[in-house]
């Protein structure tokens, strides 16, 4: 579909929120911000919760895409999750439902499979169509979001990429983390895509870069023309040299979700 002019960036105030308001834009997007805190540096941004119904239709009406970040990212109660996450998310696909909005990108986690075990040695990549296997509440809240966009695509014919993302920060910060990583660039890319690719339906992808330590299969990612041009490996040896390598034996390491299948971080962080 031809890149659509204007895009809603929930949870623009956060960690990859930031980053893709710096990036986004190369690709000729224009940007309408909207998060729960105040966006520094952005006066025109929209301050609202995503229980605000009528603060949703403000900022859905005359948008082309939404690219969904909002939410807790980390664990906490169950009560906290249903709020932000779950209600929070039916809430905008209801608004963009009104709206006729065509296309939504929507963050969803690895932490919707937490729980499947890591390949280890000769194993396969994880495919994409591995059982769910959430490993927190957080992680529940991604497997609804998942199958909410499976719905509305089904009954509104509304299109949605679902991006279970890996790590995106400027560098992995742990072992684990070079399995994982998306840098943010590459993160710009695969959004770019998502936003773009023609007939999705819905469509769910991991989210990472080209890393040679990879988990996953990236190949739904790049069927709707995501290419990752970074690598985790340079960064791989300062960080074995301080962690050490995984253990198959620490259950901080067995799982995809690592230490969010153990002692997961609580919100706020």
């Amino acid at each position: 579909m031809p890149a659509p002019r204007t895009v809603l960036l929930t949870g623009a105030a956060g960690g990859l929120g930031t980053l893709m308001r710096g990036l986004l834009p190369a690709y000729g997007y224009e940007l309408r911000l909207f998060d729960s805190r105040p966006v520094e540096g952005e006066p025109g941004a929209l301050t609202a919760d995503l229980a605000d119904k009528g603060a949703l239709r403000e900022a859905v009406d005359g948008v082309d895409a939404i690219l969904h970040l909002a939410g807790i990212s980390l664990e906490a109660s169950f009560d906290k999750i249903l709020k932000a996450n779950i209600e929070g998310t039916y809430n905008l696909y209801e608004a963009a439902r009104a709206a006729g909005i065509p296309r939504t990108v929507f963050a969803s986690s690895n932490h919707a499979v937490g729980f499947t075990p890591r390949p280890q040695g000769d194993d396969p990549l994880i495919p994409v169509d591995t059982p769910r296997r959430p490993d927190t509440y957080y992680g529940l809240s991604k497997c609804f979001g998942e199958d909410l966009a499976q719905l509305y695509w089904d009954l509104h014919g509304m299109e949605t990429v679902s991006v279970r993302i890996g790590s995106c920060f400027a560098e992995p910060t742990s072992v684990r983390m070079l399995s994982v990583w998306m840098s943010p660039a590459d993160g710009a890319r695969l959004f770019h895509a998502a936003l773009t690719a023609e007939d999705v339906g819905h469509t769910v992808v991991y989210g990472s870069s080209a890393n040679t330590r990879l988990w996953w299969d990236l190949s739904g990612a790049r069927a709707l023309g995501y290419d990752p041009r970074d690598d985790s490996e340079p960064y791989a040896a300062k960080l074995i040299a301080e962690q050490g390598e995984l253990d198959p034996a620490n259950p901080d390491h067995a799982h995809l979700g690592g230490h969010f299948t153990t002692h997961p971080p609580q919100w706020p962080h």
